[in-house]
């Protein structure tokens, strides 16, 4: 048996550096008390979000991880309190601006980063202005609590990312998040839809799913918003929702499982063993088309 606790928080998040820190510490701290060993915080916590519209000040946010103060600071809390942390944060390399999470252990020791793959591009949601995409391909952590893997937001929506981070032996997934109201659709609520593609890789992976979302109204300088709807969540190794919060509150919710249990199950199912990699070639490509369709 290896049973751990993990969380997700839910916060609003604002231009103000220190009180989003203070405030994330906050979750992070009482999570912990609780008995949470990793606590997921959400997509650039320490931060508004500032890819609703493009605006060029915004890029100086960005600072080389070996100096950010974000991550010191979380890094630092992680050894303190003995927890494991994701942390998310604008990452300037050179000339390169990337969306990034560290992975700090519960020791404190950087493990390593992941620089988001994919990134989107629509309104309320302009990321292509702001990152490159990523570099480091999908990762996967030996964490004190066990094998992690992370996508970031966008990246939850591609099966083809979870399943990666499976076969590299993830435990569970993890994916901070940004996401709320659709400016094409003001009527569309996409929160269910959000939910139900990452239970699915919880269900197709055989391993627990865990996603932390912002709340809140954040508007643009030239006076555009998005609405955070929250309702992030933990997902058993079948999909279904153990936990969940609404669409306004700020705060944590943990969920222990048993990590060798899960993988004898996944391991006895057989789904990693049948796999046909050799006749996946469509994958390879953006139109769908092997290399003998001509």
């Amino acid at each position: 048996m290896r049973r751990v606790t993990l969380a997700i928080t839910q916060m609003a998040s604002q231009n103000d550096w220190k009180k989003n820190c203070d405030k994330a510490e906050s979750l992070v701290r009482a999570a912990v008390a609780e008995g949470a060993q990793l606590v997921l915080l959400q997509e650039l916590f320490d931060a508004d979000y500032f890819c609703i519209e493009q605006h060029a000040r915004f890029l100086s946010q960005a600072v080389e991880l070996d100096r950010h103060p974000t991550v010191k600071r979380f890094a630092a809390l992680a050894k303190e309190i003995g927890v494991v942390l994701p942390i998310s944060v604008f990452e300037r390399a050179g000339q390169a601006h990337y969306n990034t999470t560290v992975i700090a252990d519960a020791d404190g020791r950087q493990l390593g980063f992941y620089r988001k793959s994919h990134i989107p591009d629509g309104r309320g949601y302009q990321e292509k202005f702001y990152f490159s995409p990523g570099d480091t391909g999908f990762k996967v952590w030996e964490t004190a609590v066990g094998t992690l893997g992370l996508g970031i937001c966008w990246d939850q929506w591609f099966p083809e990312c979870a399943r990666a981070m499976a076969l590299m032996g993830a435990e569970f997934l993890l994916y901070p998040t940004a996401i709320g109201s659709e400016p094409p659709n003001p009527a569309y609520d996409s929160s269910s839809h959000w939910q139900n593609v990452m239970r699915g890789h919880a269900a197709a992976n055989i391993m627990p799913v865990l996603a932390s979302n912002r709340v809140g109204r954040e508007t643009a300088p030239d006076g555009r918003s998005d609405i955070f709807y929250g309702r992030s969540f933990i997902a058993d190794f079948q999909g279904e929702k153990l936990q969940e919060m609404d669409r306004a509150e700020e705060g944590y919710r943990l969920q222990s499982f048993d990590l060798d249990e899960i993988g004898a199950l996944r391991r006895s199912w057989g789904l990693f063993r049948d796999r046909r990699p050799e006749i996946y070639g469509a994958l390879m490509t953006l139109d769908g088309r092997t290399r003998r369709d001509g």
